[in-house]
């Protein structure tokens, strides 16, 4: 039987530039998230591997800005 539920901690990996870099360092972030659903519903196939392709990319863009600009992306920054 396959376990069904999947559990998240704390990673201490260090300074942490914003809020929304925390969640990323500790794989709590929205893209880590959907990358490990896509992981657990093997039925999407190739458009779960495209879905996680673009997490995975999102995950690289937003890393350059605050690496740039020392904040999240504008769309994190002002989600809601």
């Amino acid at each position: 039987m396959e376990n069904s539920l999947h559990v998240r901690g704390y990673k201490e990996e260090g300074t942490i530039t914003t809020a929304f870099e925390m969640r990323l360092q500790n794989d709590l972030d929205r893209f880590h998230l959907v990358q490990d659903v896509v992981d657990r519903l093997l039925h999407l196939g190739s458009k779960g591997a495209y879905l996680k392709q673009m997490m995975q990319d999102k995950l690289i863009e937003q890393k350059h800005y605050i690496d740039k600009h020392g904040e999240d992306l504008p769309e994190v920054r002002n989600w809601k």
